[in-house]
């Protein structure tokens, strides 16, 4: 008997399981169907390293890849990934430039296999601001993808949320102005239809690495009753062991929306 009760406690202690076995474990329980990524601390883990910080995000593309296939075994449905932010327009343009570079170079070399892993591709954010050559590899994956019936894959890039905010009530007062929508039918589901995430559920669970505790302008709207897990690990060195402990924690949290 006391065999038996060392090895269920075994069993239960995630730092004696492998990834395989906390994986089958996390999927007997109600796994997390949107989950959304602030992937943050690319410069510091290259700077921490003597490294430029561009190295840090190119690092930090390979991890998209690891994450979002951990994220598609586990059954996640839709992971949102916050790449490129209205505000970062304001780093050096060479860090720019590079940044503008990494979904072309990510999308070119990994859609064979996303598409091998039902992956399909979506972009939220402000596509008229970015360079040609970036909106090109994004309408090709999104287009070679839009039959894929696993998970999405959402980039949010050139996303700024009160950007999306004030769009979204401008489109509002346009309609109202046509007659094509009256004041009274304005509630919460309504205004979620003009966001650009209309066609994801919101987020159940925010993850944001490298020891930062804001949300730096990320879907202020959607997040409202989002589980949120920080992490200082820096997004370079995410591996699939903490997802898989964000959603262990998230599963363990009792999730009320407002009730008892």
């Amino acid at each position: 008997m006391l065999k038996k009760i060392q090895a269920w406690k075994k069993s239960q202690d995630p730092g004696t399981q492998s990834f395989e076995e906390r994986k089958e474990r996390v999927k007997k329980q109600a796994v997390p169907e949107h989950i959304a990524i602030i992937m943050d601390g690319n410069g510091r883990w290259a700077q921490k390293r003597a490294l430029p910080r561009m190295m840090g995000h190119h690092e930090g593309m390979k991890v998209v890849r690891q994450i979002t296939k951990a994220a598609s075994q586990l059954g996640v449905k839709a992971l949102t990934l916050y790449a490129f932010s209205t505000e970062n327009w304001k780093r050096p343009k060479v860090e720019v430039e590079f940044l503008m570079k990494l979904p072309e170079e990510f999308l070119t070399t990994f859609l064979p296999e996303l598409i091998e892993e039902n992956v399909q591709v979506r972009i939220m954010g402000d596509k008229s601001e970015l360079p040609s050559h970036t909106l090109r590899a994004v309408d090709k994956a999104i287009d070679e993808t839009k039959d894929n019936t696993g998970l999405i894959l959402n980039f949010a890039l050139n996303y700024g949320s009160r950007h999306e905010i004030v769009k979204a009530v401008q489109a509002i007062a346009k309609d109202v102005e046509s007659n094509n929508l009256n004041p009274s039918e304005i509630n919460d589901e309504l205004f979620s239809s003009y966001l650009m995430s209309k066609s994801l559920q919101d987020p159940d669970l925010l993850i944001r690495t490298s020891g930062e505790l804001r949300l730096s302008n990320f879907m202020l709207w959607q997040l409202a009753y989002t589980e949120f897990w920080f992490t200082n690990v820096l997004w370079p060195d995410f591996k699939e062991n903490h997802l898989i402990e964000a959603i262990e924690a998230f599963q363990n949290r009792g999730r009320r929306f407002g009730g008892v």
